[in-house]
């Protein structure tokens, strides 16, 4: 179940023998706005320059228009894409990983063995688009991540349920079985149809 939105996450920052069950950005819901404010921008442009006469105070109003349209492309359009794509949340077999920042980089991990429950919510709105927030509680200084605007939200903590499950069972399983149902869980299996073998 490898929901990847765009470049891959950098491998060097997992351990040889970690792999990705998960990797996703937040919803693409959070970049409706920015859309539709570059939209208006464009049309603002298109308009001041079929409207506006192109000498005197016309060519003065054009420049205006043109520089607050740039300004809110760039505050209102690009600034909220670059945070929707520069964060990213990792599930692997041992742990999950937030990670965000445009200029800066800001990493929590949460090892699985850590984790103590974790909650799913969901407004109408994103029962609509098919997110949600997944609160992760964890035994530590931090306690309690909350990841906003998760993908499929309800199988993202499915597979987390999973993957703790799958972690706490590592003990009483040999290597191979574990291997068996790790494979089985990156192809999206989920446990309970392993279990049944």
């Amino acid at each position: 179940m490898d929901e990847e939105v765009g470049v891959a996450f950098p491998e060097d920052v997992l351990t040889s023998d970690e792999h990705v069950v998960a990797h996703l950005h937040p919803h693409w819901k959070a970049l409706v706005r920015p859309v539709l404010v570059l939209v208006v921008a464009v049309a603002a442009v298109v308009a001041g320059f079929v409207f506006l006469p192109s000498d005197g105070l016309g060519a003065i109003a054009r420049y205006v228009v043109v520089a607050l349209a740039l300004v809110a492309v760039l505050v209102f359009s690009a600034w909220p894409y670059l945070v929707w794509r520069t964060t990213h949340y990792l599930f692997t077999n041992e742990r999950v990983l937030l990670q965000k920042g445009v200029f800066s980089r800001d990493r929590r991990d949460i090892p699985l063995s850590r984790v103590n429950d974790h909650s799913m919510s969901q407004r109408f709105i994103e029962r609509l688009f098919g997110c949600g927030t997944l609160t992760i509680e964890s035994a530590g200084e931090r306690g309690q991540s909350v990841l906003v605007d998760v993908p499929n939200v309800e199988k993202i903590q499915t597979t987390l349920y999973e993957l703790v499950e799958a972690l706490h069972d590592k003990h009483s399983l040999g290597d191979g079985e574990m291997r068996e149902i790790l494979a089985d869980m990156v192809e999206g299996k989920p446990l309970r149809e392993q279990q049944a073998r």
